[in-house]
C-alpha cells in the first residue's frame, strides 16, 4: 500500500473536524450577537422606543435565518450591508411614517415612561414638614453626611438610609463653631458651597430614613420633602399630592378635568391630524397655493435653463475641428468641480444690494441697483440665474456624450434629403438626444423640486409674504417652507408635523415623477421612427 493511500482514510476526518470547528465557531458568534441583540431590544422596549426594539428585533431574526439557513449562503457575504441598508435606509424611512402620526416635538420628545419618572422626582414640602438649615459633610469615601438645625435650636445628624441622630447622641463630633456647627464628623469633612455645587447628585439623596428624611431644597434649606406626583397605574393618571388634582393623558399631555396640564409630555399617536392640519389650516393655506405654484416654477425653469444651455454649448463645441475645444471645455466644467455651499454664498454676496459688485457694475453702468433680496420677482430671478451657473455643466457634460452616440449616417442622410441645420436638430438630435437624457430630466426636475440649499443659503426663503400667518417667503419652496415652519420658525419644534408634510412632498414628487416618466416612454417611441 502507497504513502499516498494510507494518507487518504484521515482526509475526510480531517475536514469534518474542520467544519465542525467552523460550525461551532458560527454557533458561538451568533449567540454573542442573539445575546446583545435581545437586550438592545429588551431595552428600547422598556424605554418605550418600540419602533428601534421591532427593527432590532426583525434585524436579529434575518440574521439568523441568513447564517443558519443553507439556501441563504450567497447573502451572509453581504450580511454587514444588509444590516446598514436596514437602519440607516429603511428604517428612517419608516420611522418619519411612524412619526407622521404622532405628536413628536418640543414637549413631547420624551416617552410615556421617561415623562412619569420625571414627574416623579418632583418634590414639595407638605403641611407640617420640618425644614432645617443644613452643612455638607464627605468622607475618603464620597459618601455625604448633614448637620441639621430647626427653627427651635435643635441640631440633628443625618446619614443616608438613617434615623436622624440627635446631637446630644451623635458620635465623633468634632469642635463647634460660633453657630454650633462641627468642624468635622467622624471621618467625613466639612464642605464649602463650592464643593456642595460641584456635585448634581446631593440634591437627590434621602438624608435620613422614610419617616424623617431630609433632602436638600436650596443652597441654605433642607426639608422632609415628598413626591408631588405619583402615577396610579390602574386608573392611567397623575395624581399631584399637594392639591389632590388628577392629570389624564389626552395626546400626550397629562391633562386636569379643569384643562391645567403638565409639564414633561409624551409622544404619543395622534392619528392623521397633522395631515388634517396640513390642509384645515387657515394659516397654511394662506400662503401655500403660492408657494406651490412657485415650486413648480422653479423646477421646470431651473431644468429648462440648465438644459438648454448645456446643450447649446454641448452641440457647439461636438464640433472637432473647433480650436481649442478642449481647454474651453474644461473651463465651462469649473463650476460643476466647486462645492455648491461656496458657490452659492459667494453668488449671495455678488447680489448684495449694497456692496454687491452686480449691482456696482449695472450702478456705473446703467445707473440702477436693483433690490435683489426685497423685490420678489427680482428674488426668484437671481435664483434661477444661479442655479443657472450651478447646474449646466453637469447637463453639458451628459449631452456631450449623448450627442457624440449618434450616427453621423443620418445627418449624411438628412442633408441628401435637403433638411438644413435647424431640421437636423429638430428631427434628428433632440429627439435620439431625450431618448438618452430624458430620464436625467426627470431627476433633476425632483431635485430642483426639493432643493432645499440653493433656496435656504442664498435668501432663505426671502422676502417674506406679506400679512401671511406663517413665517413664508416669496422664494419659499415646499421644503424650505416646511423647514422654516417646523424647525426654524422660533417656536416649538414640530417633527410630527415635518415628517406629515415630508411624506405629503413626496407623494407629489412620485406623481410627478410617474407622470413625467410616460413622457419619457413617448420619447423613446419618437426615437424609435427617426
Amino acid at each position: 500500500m502507497t504513502v499516498q493511500a494510507l494518507k487518504q482514510p484521515g482526509a475526510p476526518q480531517s475536514n469534518q473536524s474542520a467544519t465542525l470547528l467552523n460550525v461551532l465557531l458560527r454557533l458561538v458568534l451568533l449567540l454573542a450577537i442573539d445575546g446583545f441583540l435581545i437586550w438592545f431590544t429588551l431595552s428600547a422596549f422598556g424605554e418605550g422606543y418600540t419602533s428601534l426594539g421591532i427593527v432590532i428585533a426583525f434585524i436579529g431574526a434575518g440574521v439568523n435565518y441568513i447564517i443558519l439557513a443553507r439556501d441563504m449562503y450567497p447573502l451572509r457575504w453581504m450580511l454587514i450591508g444588509l444590516i446598514l441598508m436596514v437602519m440607516f435606509a429603511i428604517w428612517p424611512i419608516l420611522l418619519t411614517i411612524f412619526v407622521a402620526f404622532t405628536n413628536y416635538g418640543d414637549g413631547h420628545l420624551l416617552t410615556k415612561v421617561q415623562s412619569i419618572e420625571l414627574l416623579q422626582q418632583e418634590r414639595y414640602l407638605p403641611e407640617g414638614g420640618a425644614a432645617y438649615s443644613w452643612t455638607g459633610y464627605r468622607n475618603e469615601a464620597g459618601e455625604y453626611a448633614l448637620w441639621l438645625q430647626n427653627p427651635a435650636g435643635e441640631s440633628f445628624l443625618a446619614y443616608p438610609g438613617t434615623t436622624l441622630i440627635p446631637a446630644s447622641e451623635a458620635e465623633g463630633i468634632g469642635t463647634l463653631d460660633e453657630n454650633g456647627i462641627p468642624e468635622a464628623i467622624g471621618g467625613y469633612e466639612r464642605l464649602n458651597a463650592l464643593q456642595i455645587a460641584s456635585d448634581q447628585t446631593i440634591p437627590s439623596i434621602q438624608f435620613g430614613s422614610e419617616l424623617d428624611g431630609v433632602q436638600i431644597r436650596s443652597a441654605r434649606e433642607a426639608a422632609q420633602l415628598q413626591a408631588k406626583y405619583i402615577y396610579d397605574e390602574t386608573a392611567d393618571v397623575i395624581i399631584n399630592q399637594e392639591t389632590s388634582t388628577e392629570y389624564s393623558p389626552v395626546e400626550g399631555v397629562w391633562t386636569s378635568s379643569r384643562g391645567e396640564t403638565l409639564p414633561f409630555g409624551y409622544r404619543d399617536t395622534i392619528g392623521a391630524s397633522n395631515f388634517t392640519r396640513f390642509f384645515e389650516s387657515p394659516a397654511f393655506r394662506g400662503p401655500l397655493l403660492r408657494i406651490i405654484t412657485w415650486n413648480f416654477a422653479f423646477a421646470f425653469l431651473s431644468v429648462f435653463t440648465t438644459f438648454s444651455l448645456g446643450l447649446a454649448i454641448a452641440y457647439i463645441y461636438n464640433d472637432r475641428s473647433l480650436p481649442g475645444r478642449k481647454i474651453i471645455q474644461s473651463f465651462l466644467l469649473i463650476p460643476y468641480t466647486i462645492p455648491s455651499l461656496i458657490t452659492i454664498i459667494i453668488w449671495r454676496g455678488m447680489f448684495n444690494n449694497e456692496v454687491g459688485v452686480i449691482n456696482r457694475m449695472l450702478e456705473s453702468v446703467v445707473g440702477i441697483a436693483p433690490e435683489w433680496t426685497v423685490d420678489p420677482t427680482l428674488a426668484k430671478l437671481a435664483i434661477i440665474i444661479v442655479n443657472l451657473w450651478l447646474g449646466y455643466p453637469y447637463f453639458m457634460l451628459i449631452c456631450s456624450g449623448a450627442l457624440q452616440a449618434i450616427p453621423e449616417d443620418l445627418y449624411e442622410a438628412a442633408r441628401v434629403d435637403g433638411a438644413n441645420a435647424w431640421q437636423r436638430f429638430y428631427k434628428i438630435t433632440l429627439p435620439l438626444l431625450l431618448v438618452a437624457v430624458g430620464p436625467l430630466l426627470v431627476a433633476s426636475f425632483v431635485y430642483n423640486f426639493n432643493n432645499f440649499n440653493l433656496i435656504f443659503l442664498f435668501i432663505e426663503g426671502g422676502p417674506p409674504i406679506a400679512n401671511s400667518a406663517t413665517r413664508a417667503g416669496h422664494t419659499d419652496i415646499l421644503i424650505s417652507y416646511v423647514y422654516n415652519f417646523a424647525f426654524a420658525s422660533g417656536r416649538a419644534k414640530e417633527y410630527g408635523l415635518g415628517s406629515a408634510i415630508t411624506i405629503i412632498i413626496f407623494l407629489i414628487v412620485a406623481v410627478i415623477t410617474l407622470f413625467q416618466f410616460r413622457y419619457t416612454k413617448m420619447w423613446e417611441e419618437v426615437g424609435e421612427g427617426v
